[in-house]
This record gives structure tokens, sequence and C-alpha cells, in this order.
């Protein structure tokens, strides 16, 4: 089995096994086992719902520390666009790149251009494009990475063309070369990441190429030592601050941006896994095929709504559009040539260049005969089980249940439903006892308060 780097981990000091995690992740990837979650490596997406599902925030994002800037000699951030958002209305980017600049990047880099850039090399592509629809966006690299897992089929429905943010810091580390006289290798590009999974997008890409970048700073880590380095800074011109911004680019930090930039009448947005499962399962059913292309981000409302950003999502998702009315109403159009475009586009400047696979499960064995023994147990096991995905065993469904427990993995008495005797056991533990006692008290309460309300009446 491949072995699969990830953005999270789990601090058992934390964890109580509350289950939170469990229930919420799309990939059925967590477990709980001796009152601790454990993560199953091969089907962790690094989507982050557990990090926010999490009461006692156990499960910790990992990125790269500031210190990682030290490795070379000249650095460049490039920030994503959702980082315009969590600030306010009156610090425009411009002064957030200058702000970058003053807590320790060499320069600073509007990604939004190289949006707008993508954004028409998209459009070629779907020109003269005639395969199997719809098409589906890989900016998002949770999505990327929940085809690989859960839907294998719909990989050749991705877009072939490269992300935004690796795109840029190719082009950069050659111009910075040519420009400054250092090796490429002496040039760091770092992302400002809104959540995890982009992390994971750099240090395993899923092409299984080498990532451009070379780490990715928390937009949540950064958000103090720059506010403050703004505070410091003379108000800039208005006019100035915004010429070089690319209106078609801003748009990428929210859900819809794509899309409203291509104007595709056959598309479709959507955002927030549990969503995005039910559009995949009809893409799988044959629906859909009407539709073109589909724009989808698994953070609600796209990258403002990520794991490791600090504003509101809805207020962030406000911003955005604020921020390109006001280039709208300013006639700012710092964009592409898309002429210019065409002409990089035909030397497949915007491509890809490995092939995305599908991320293949741990079997129930590595002998053939054996693992369809344990198939045909698992199955029968199944219909033996109560079926209600209650999640007390530890598993997040009973079908899950009855795999763990072919592999060795649980014992079938560990179901409270199918052994009543469990019940029994976890009766003589204090803390259920206190709890339910506690639940009991609680609902007596609550009956006598209802009670008495019917009598007044």
């Amino acid at each position: 089995m491949n072995q699969y780097y990830h953005s999270i981990r789990i601090d058992e000091d934390k964890c109580d096994g509350r289950m939170k995690c469990m229930r919420i992740c799309p990939t059925q990837a967590i477990r709980v086992r001796n009152g601790k979650a454990k993560i199953i490596e091969e089907k962790c997406i690094d989507c982050g719902e557990c990090i926010t599902a999490c009461p006692n925030q156990a499960i910790i994002p990992q990125t790269d520390p500031f210190g990682e800037l030290s490795r070379f000699k000249y650095t460049i951030a490039i920030p994503s666009p959702s980082l315009y958002a969590q600030f306010g209305r009156e610090i425009l980017p411009e002064k957030i790149l200058a702000g970058l600049q003053s807590v320790g990047f060499n320069e600073a880099f509007d990604l939004a251009l190289t949006c707008g850039e993508v954004s028409f090399a998209i459009q070629e592509y779907l020109r003269d494009y005639d395969g199997p629809k719809p098409l589906i966006s890989n900016a998002c690299p949770t999505v990327v990475r929940l085809i690989q897992v859960r839907y294998p089929g719909l990989i050749e429905n991705l877009i072939p063309i490269d992300t935004p943010r690796e795109i840029s810091s190719r082009a950069l580390k050659k111009q910075k070369s040519k420009e400054i006289g250092l090796d490429p290798k002496d040039i760091g590009t770092f992302y400002i990441t809104p959540c995890p999974a982009k992390m994971i997008s750099i240090k395993q890409p899923a092409e299984k190429g080498k990532s451009h970048l070379d780490g990715a700073l928390s937009i949540a880590d950064i958000y103090g030592p720059l506010l403050s380095a703004m505070e410091k800074m003379e108000k800039g011109n208005y006019r100035k601050s915004l010429e070089s911004i690319c209106i078609l680019g801003i748009g990428w930090a929210i859900s819809g941006g794509i899309c409203q930039t291509l104007r595709i009448k056959n598309s479709l947005v959507t955002s927030g896994l549990s969503e995005i499962l039910k559009v995949f399962d009809d893409i799988e059913k044959g629906k859909l095929r009407n539709i073109d292309f589909i724009e989808a981000y698994s953070c609600h409302q796209g990258c403002v709504g990520g794991s490791l950003t600090v504003e509101n999502l809805y207020i962030s998702y406000n911003k955005i559009l604020k921020l390109i009315n006001t280039l709208e109403f300013e006639k700012i159009k710092a964009c592409p040539d898309i002429r210019e475009v065409r002409k990089l586009y035909e030397q497949n400047y915007f491509f890809m260049n490995g092939k995305i696979e599908s991320r293949p499960l741990k079997p129930l064995d590595d002998n053939i005969a054996i693992a369809i023994k344990k198939k045909k147990e698992k199955e029968a096991l199944y219909e033996s089980l109560p079926k209600i995905d209650c999640g007390v065993c530890g598993s997040p469904t009973c079908l899950a249940f009855a795999e763990d427990s072919v592999r060795g993995e649980v014992n079938i008495t560990d179901c409270i439903l199918r052994y009543p005797e469990k019940i029994k056991a976890l009766t003589k533990n204090k803390s259920f006892t206190a709890f339910s006692s506690k639940r009991d008290k609680s609902t007596a309460a609550r009956e006598a308060d209802k009670k008495g309300r019917k009598h007044e009446t």
C-alpha cells in the first residue's frame, strides 16, 4: 500500500472519543477505539471537517511554520484570494500584498491574475472537449481526493488544467531566477492557505508529481502579524491599490466564482461535502449529462469557508462580492489578454504534467481466496446487525463495523444492540452511570415542567 501524507493529526491527550469527527467524516476514515479517535490513512482526504467538528480541539491542522522561510535566499508569498476577505473593506488587496512583504517575504504575488488566466484556459478546453460530461473543477484538493478514494470512475471527468497556485509558482521561480540571478532552488514560494488540504496538494500532489510550491502557511497563523504590519503602514493611494487586481480571479475565493467568470450556461455550482456527495452520486447514476462543468468546493461558500480562515465565512463571502463590485464600479480591467492565454494554451502551458489516478483501499486480505471468504463473512455479519448506524461501537456504520470485524479490528460483542451484556458492562462504568443519572434527572425535570405549564393552561 502507498504511504499517504496527511495535514491533520489527533492529539490523544485532548481526545475523549465523543465520535463527532467519526460521524461527520465523508469517507468513513475515522474510528473510535478505546475512547480515542483513529484515522485510516488511505481513506482520509484531509477535508478538515473533523477539525471544526471536534469540541475539544483535539484534531490539529499541520502547516509549515514561519521559520521555513529561512531555508531560502529569496521568498515569495502567493496568497489565496480568500485572504483578501479576512480584513475590513478599507483594507484592499494591494495593502495586504505589501503587508506580506513587511512580515518577512521578499515579494508577494497577486494570485488573482493567474486565476483569470486559468479561467480563460478552462474556457478554451471546454470549447474543444467532446468526452464524458460533466467536467469537474480541480481547484479544491479535497474534491480531487474524494474522487480518487470514493468515485474513481469520475477521475477522467476532472479538468486536466493545473491549478493557479502551481502555475504561478512555476512561472515566478523561472522569472525571478533570471531577474536576480539565483538558482530556482534558492527561491521559495509559499502559499497562504485557507485550509489544510492545500498543504496535501503541495506535499503529495494527486498526480504523483512534485509541487512547484515549497510550503503553505495558514491564514490563521499569519493573520495577527499581517494585521499588525498593515496597521503600521501609511495609507496608500486608493486608485493605485486597485490597478493591479484582476477582477476575473478575485471570484475564485468564493463558490460560483469560476462559473461566473466562464459564463457557461450549462454549469453547476456546489459547496459543502454533503452536497457534493449527492451531486457525484447522481453523476455515477448517469444523471447530469446535460451539465458541461461542475465547480465544487468542499468548504461551504468556497475557500472563504476554509477551516484555517479567521473571518466568518458569510461575511467573507460578502466582502469578496463587494470587492468585485468596487472593481467593476472603478472600471478596473487588470485582466489577462485572452490572445496571449490562447498562445500559451496551445503550448500546453496550463496543463498538469502527471495523471491523476485512484487511491486503492486496503483489501480485506492480500490472498484473493481469503479476501473473497472474508467478503462473504462481512455480508453475512452485516445482515445480522440492526442496520441503524448508531456508531456506539466506534465504527461509523453497521457496514463499516462488519468490515472492521472481519479485519479483526473489533469484536462482534462491541455491538451493544446485538449483545445486551455489553450494556450491562457499560452500566458498571462510573462515568456512564453518572451521565445516565444526569440525563434521567434532566428528562424528569423537562417532563415536570411540561406538566406544570399544561396545568397552568
